[in-house]
């Protein structure tokens, strides 16, 4: 089976039909909202937390930290479900029944009372708002685009940067003095419910051939072409795992979210240790979002035009110098050149695993591969928080651990040049 899209009826819409513009980029608006709003969910917001509970429920970090790790792996788990119903659903229906869950998720994680409670918080923040919510908004806007997919990935990703990983942190911060931890979480958990369920309710439509349509807003795309090149190749969930490309990229995604995670997840606690304050560490959130947005936008115009294993090893090197840099943290100035790395290695990871297996694979099965794709990534940021803080409980610190991870992504950027190559089909589409 090689994936084609078999013929289906034509659907009318009144809003689209409404739309003064191609309604791309309304799907593009609300998913960078949904991204956005995946922020609870999110190690950069729950790190802040992380003192708050070791100190409310009287747990120590080891435990934290593992079930954190526990929490993570488990909600990982069911990503190939959640992608394999966007595929069979749809976006709009499988974000509708996100949302709610993990608006009230937020709402329950002000009721938590002990280990067991919190283990299963992590649960479901991770499975819903870092996994599912980021999921299915990065399927809802790749079915709408391809030709200038990475132009749009790269505009939600500016928004999800600048507004989700570069002002939550900062706002959370605040919000915990002002209200306490659980409140705080509470309002968080309304917030995902009062904006983002109607916004996915009314305005997400799950394909525009569904509408007749053609993906960019082109009435024909292949003729706009001018040759007989399809406009892409949908690949098989089965196919697409049998190329090694999928494993490398996996592989290389995977090992930057488990370090990144790590290393932001006791990001308070390793300024902490280098004498920098909560607000030092809060602040140094916003230069990571604006230089990974900037990042982010323009690695979205050169997608095409780089080759992905190209990006990805430059960014696994600047995961390196991240790692390196954080285990001798002198001051505040030093602390921002760390962010401003930090910043170029996420934006590079972003737009790169926003638009890779769509690019690759097609859209015609996105839902499944990213699924996979998607376990692997959150499986492998489940792995980096424990063995942080185990060494940070043992030596008393996270030298040791930071500097021996930083081996990892050097590795992986040499593999990634030589292996990581488009993938091609032999024959036919």
């Amino acid at each position: 089976m090689n994936g084609d899209v078999l013929p289906h009826e034509v659907r009318h819409s009144r809003l689209i039909n409404a739309s003064p513009v191609y309604y791309g980029w309304v799907i593009l608006f609300v998913g960078a909202v949904g991204s956005i709003l995946s922020s609870p969910g999110q190690t950069y917001v729950i790190s802040v937390f992380i003192d708050y509970f070791i100190k409310d429920l009287g747990v120590d970090r080891w435990l934290v930290s593992t079930l954190y790790t526990a929490g993570t792996l488990g909600g990982s788990f069911a990503l190939p479900f959640v992608g394999r119903q966007i595929d069979k659903r749809g976006p709009r229906l499988i974000l509708g029944y996100v949302c709610v869950l993990f608006g009230l998720t937020c709402i329950g994680m002000g009721y938590v009372k002990g280990a067991v409670g919190l283990g299963l918080g992590f649960f479901a923040l991770r499975m819903l708002g870092q996994g599912s919510l980021g999921l299915v908004c990065k399927n809802a806007i790749n079915q709408w685009w391809v030709r200038r997919r990475g132009f749009v990935m790269g505009i939600a990703g500016v928004a999800a940067s600048l507004l989700g990983s570069g002002s939550f942190p900062g706002l959370v911060n605040w919000m915990i003095p002002e209200f306490g931890w659980r409140t705080s979480y509470i309002i968080l958990g309304f917030g995902v419910l009062t904006i983002m369920v109607p916004l996915g309710a009314i305005f997400i439509r799950n394909r525009p051939e569904d509408y007749g349509l053609q993906p960019d807003g082109h009435a024909e795309d292949n003729e706009a072409k001018g040759d007989d090149e399809p406009l892409e190749v949908n690949w098989t969930l089965d196919e697409a795992i049998r190329t090694p490309t999928f494993w490398i990229v996996s592989a290389s995604l995977g090992s930057m979210s488990a370090l990144s995670t790590g290393m932001t997840f006791h990001f308070f606690s390793i300024f902490d240790d280098s004498g920098l304050s909560s607000s030092v560490a809060a602040s140094v959130f916003l230069p990571i979002a604006a230089v990974g947005a900037s990042v982010q936008f323009a690695g979205g115009l050169l997608i095409d035009r780089i080759p992905v294993r190209l990006m990805v090893a430059v960014a696994l090197l600047l995961q390196s110098t991240a790692l390196v840099m954080a285990s001798i943290l002198t001051g505040a100035e030093m602390a921002l050149g760390m962010g401003v790395i930090m910043g170029m290695r996420g934006g590079l990871q972003l737009i790169v695993s926003s638009v890779v297996w769509a690019k690759f694979f097609g859209r015609r099965y996105l839902g499944s591969i990213t699924g996979v794709s998607s376990t692997l990534m959150v499986g492998s940021s489940a792995l980096g928080p424990m063995p942080f803080g185990v060494a940070r409980d043992i030596f008393g610190s996270y030298h040791l651990v930071l500097n021996a991870f930083a081996v990892i992504p050097t590795i992986l950027a040499v593999l990634c040049l030589v292996y990581a190559k488009t993938p091609r089909r032999k024959s036919g589409p």
